[in-house]
């Protein structure tokens, strides 16, 4: 009986590398189980499907054995001149035989085509699950982590997932039926036999133990430094210019060269000591072959098997121990499973936004007027850093909020747009709280310009869209004409179907602004929120860019977080914060005119650019 291949990474005979761990292996398998009920008949019929192949592969040695043993006799037969060989019933044998492995292959072929539908669906549930979950999560949530951290939830965990899923599942029943099959079968035909390979069995568990022992640590350290050296490498290409910069090439290479180091000892120790395993299985194995072949020829002689039962056992005990080690790589695989597991659930359980108020107000009626009374704010509660704040700001006016970094500029946004609540006081819009909206709704109201640009792979026109979906194109091209970028996006190719690249890098960042402006005119939101984005462009580009943003704030409500304090001299109200506060408002004469803070900080600026 040829034994069934391991599929993907389990092929072969060098898979002992360990797994990751859960930290609950039982609870995350438990709640994997839960979350697969809606596939539990489709898990059943790849139970079924899978032990009917296992079962059909493993009565085929015993029935090929009788085919032997009737050839055998009818040689004997032959010699002696009694009979000869019957071919008929030897060739009925052989058809069943050929029967029985084509109904082994399609219930191999059914059982995997029913687990990958299980293992994608799943996936695709998680996947959809997860990315539902982003939008329902506070920003405090990924302001405290990397994106790489949320990404790899939705990729590798997923994938892992997955494919571990997959292989070990079906690895798992098949190794379980094809070792309790064997050994039901070798005991059909000898107990004695039997017993001689079972003897084997301690020894084959004894070296792996041996082998794995020693190889696990020398795994752990190629992963380790495998995960070092690719952090190095991409930070050295990404940073390449800087590290030319800086006369730093052979630092980096002596780094390199020792991780590198590092990882070659650990990986050729590791690979030899799994390699080891191949080898000292097919040792004990050919062991058991000798002894089965001595013990089976002495009970043949004196009749109590037959010839043909000898070359059965010899497949019997060929795949005897390789269920054994199969099985140890698929615990591998569990491990790696609930790990990936545990931390999509862990993903999944993380506290979520309140997305509905109990009476929410119908966010058509929002005209733009914003009142901030005495708001109490802290990321930490118990480390403040906006004690009160309040201002009014009238439906159409301008408001500039000027203030050094870290004054809280930013984060009177954050609280306007219900990124997080106030720990104290209220933002209300139009009079109303704005905790009494839905927060998608309330949302629906600001349209935000920032400083770093947001634009997809796609057309102009589709990237100009989606500030409003149902825009036709002739509205696309007024809000371009408005943000003054129409003529430039005529002198490209292909005009307003040019398409953007991944990262827009085939266009300017001035260009790339103009763009989010031109979106931002076409959503026509009452409020609006602009960080000013002309600190990195040439001044005629900043000219444009900021003739684009007057067009977009005419008739709306709008903050101005301002870098350059000589772009907000026409702004309505100018906030001044320091550490959390409002220390002084006003328009740009009324703040120069009290020569306070503001007129230090515009002075200073003023200086430096003359200097």
């Amino acid at each position: 009986m040829s034994a069934r291949p391991m599929r993907g990474p389990m092929r072969g005979g060098h898979g002992m590398m360990p797994g990751e761990k859960a930290k609950d292996f039982k609870g995350t398998t438990l709640r994997l189980m839960s979350y697969m009920g809606k596939f539990k008949f489709a898990l059943i019929g790849v139970l079924l499907f899978a032990v009917g192949s296992t079962v059909f592969n493993v009565v085929g040695p015993k029935i090929l054995g009788q085919a032997t043993t009737e050839l055998f006799n009818g040689l004997v037969a032959k010699v002696r001149g009694t009979g000869g060989i019957d071919f008929g019933k030897i060739g009925m044998i052989l058809l069943l035989l050929l029967g029985l492995y084509c109904l082994s292959a399609l219930f191999s072929f059914v059982q995997g085509w029913l687990m990958t539908g299980i293992t994608q669906r799943l996936c695709y549930r998680m996947r959809r699950d997860i990315s539902e979950k982003i939008h329902r999560m506070p920003m405090k949530y990924f302001e405290s982590r990397t994106v790489g951290e949320v990404l790899s939830r939705i990729t590798n965990d997923i994938d892992t997932l997955g494919q571990s899923l997959n292989q070990s599942v079906t690895q798992l029943i098949t190794s379980v039926t094809t070792l309790v099959g064997v050994v039901v079968m070798m005991l059909s035909i000898s107990t004695v036999m039997t017993g001689v390979t079972v003897v084997i069995l301690p020894i084959s568990l004894v070296l792996v133990m041996v082998v794995v022992k020693h190889s696990q640590k020398y795994f752990r350290a190629q992963q380790a430094y495998l995960g070092k050296i690719n952090g190095q490498v991409e930070e050295t290409y990404s940073g390449h210019n800087v590290v030319r910069a800086f006369n730093r090439e052979q630092a980096v290479l002596d780094e390199f060269r020792e991780t590198n180091r590092i990882l070659y000892q650990s990986a050729w120790k590791s690979q030899f000591f799994s390699g080891l395993m191949q080898p000292l299985m097919q040792f004990v194995g050919n062991l058991g072959y000798v002894a089965v072949t001595v013990v089976g020829a002495i009970l043949a002689s004196s009749g109590a098997i037959q010839v043909g039962d000898i070359q059965s056992f010899i497949q019997y005990v060929r795949n005897f121990t390789q269920p054994i080690t199969q099985m140890a790589q698929v615990s591998n695989m569990l491990q790696s499973m609930a790990a990936a597991a545990e931390r999509v659930f862990e993903f999944l359980a993380e506290e979520e936004e309140e997305q509905h108020a109990g009476s929410p107000v119908p966010p058509s009626s929002i005209q733009g007027q914003v009142t901030f009374d005495h708001v109490r704010f802290g990321y930490d509660p118990n480390k403040i850093i906006i004690h009160d704040f309040s201002a009014a700001v009238q439906p159409g006016q301008t408001v500039a909020i000027v203030g050094p970094t870290g004054a809280g500029k930013t984060t009177m946004v954050k609280l306007l747009m219900r990124f997080y609540d106030v720990d104290g006081g209220a933002i209300r819009v139009d009079g109303h709280d704005v905790r009494d909206f839905n927060r998608s709704e309330l949302r629906e109201a600001f349209g935000m310009v920032l400083q770093d640009t947001w634009l997809f792979k796609g057309t102009i026109m589709e990237n100009i869209r989606y500030g409003r979906l149902d825009a036709t194109d002739e509205e696309v091209i007024e809000a371009a004409k408005a943000a003054h970028v129409h003529h430039f996006i005529q002198t490209l190719p292909g005009g307003y179907q040019m398409e953007l690249s991944e990262d827009a890098s085939n266009i300017s960042q001035g260009q790339r602004q103009l763009l989010t402006i031109a979106r931002a005119i076409l959503a026509d939101n009452r409020i609006l929120i602009l960080d000013e984005a002309t600190s990195s462009v040439d001044t005629r580009t900043e000219q444009l860019i900021q003739k684009a943003m007057n067009n977009l704030m005419k008739g709306r409500t709008s903050f101005v977080i301002a870098h350059r304090l000589s772009t907000i001299k026409d702004a309505d109200l100018i906030l001044v914060m320091k550490d959390g506060d409002i220390i002084e408002q006003g328009d740009h004469k009324t703040l120069l005119a009290k020569d306070g803070f503001y007129a230090a900080l515009y002075n200073s600026q003023f200086e430096d650019v003359s200097a």
